[in-house]
């Protein structure tokens, strides 16, 4: 099977951030659902929303403009690790010929991070990759494709997020 870069897959999705962001959630690479949407964790099986609705109380349902500002209210800042790449579907281990974002960039730009969690293992390795001396969270990833850890499991992890005082 040979692996395509469609013209959405060409580019990922811009970094959300707000003014001084404290928490940088960094994911792998979007879902096609993501990139069709221009949203992050746009796919509706992925648990991410309702993780943040059981942590920050930002419901779920609300329109993603509103989602995101209340992210970004609570200083937390979303982004991918990759920039790029080539892949069949929407899994990880599809992923073909990475390409990474400036996340050394963008924490010169944003002195106040003082926290990179990173959305799963796949997430992790490619942040490992990157050498940037800036160490990163590894929390489970709530894409539905990982199906080892329940929903309240994985929220329970996630909620090591509250030692690092979100506002």
């Amino acid at each position: 099977m040979k692996t395509v870069r469609s013209p959405a897959e060409n580019t990922g999705l811009a970094p959300i951030t707000g003014r001084d962001p404290e928490i940088l959630i960094l994911g792998s690479y979007p879902s096609r659902q993501s990139l069709a949407k221009g949203e992050y964790y746009g796919n509706p099986q992925n648990q991410f929303w309702k993780i943040v609705e059981m942590l920050l109380g930002i419901e779920r349902t609300l329109p993603y403009a509103v989602r995101t500002s209340q992210l970004m209210a609570h200083r937390i800042a979303l982004w991918d690790v990759l920039a790029t790449c080539a892949r069949n579907g929407s899994a990880d281990t599809a992923i073909r010929d990475p390409v990474p974002n400036d996340i050394r960039g963008f924490l010169a730009a944003h002195p106040t991070v003082r926290c990179v969690v990173l959305n799963g293992n796949a997430a992790g390795r490619y942040y490992a990759r990157m050498n940037l001396g800036f160490p990163g969270k590894i929390l489970p990833s709530t894409s539905p494709a990982y199906a080892r850890m329940t929903l309240a499991e994985k929220g329970q992890q996630w909620a090591w997020l509250r030692t690092r005082h979100i506002r």
